[in-house]
């Protein structure tokens, strides 16, 4: 199969992240959408080292892993903590961070 089929599923799957980044509200949805990039990068990286015959690439994508699991760990144990100080999840109702 050619590389052009995997690099097209990747950046539409990286559009459907952006768009869900920003486009929604809730904070669970934009972990999901910020998961769903780095799985389409995943999927390039992967593509790519398929292609080109290199382990490299898939080497990458282990740590690429590994930095999104904690990112889901540390933004999942950031948004329960809100959640308990303001009942919501709404992005906009955040103002703890402001001046």
């Amino acid at each position: 199969m050619d590389i052009t089929w995997y690099l097209a599923l990747s950046a539409i799957l990286f559009t459907i992240g952006v768009l869900g980044v920003l486009l929604r509200r809730n904070v669970i949805v934009i972990f999901l959408s910020v998961e769903l990039m780095l799985n389409a990068v995943n999927l390039s990286l992967v593509a790519f080292s398929q292609s080109f015959g290199h382990v490299d690439g898939q080497i990458l994508v282990f740590f690429v892993m590994s930095v999104a699991a904690a990112e889901a760990a540390v933004g999942l144990a950031i948004v329960i903590a809100l959640f308990r100080n303001s009942l919501s999840v709404n992005v906009d109702e955040f103002n703890l961070l402001r001046g």
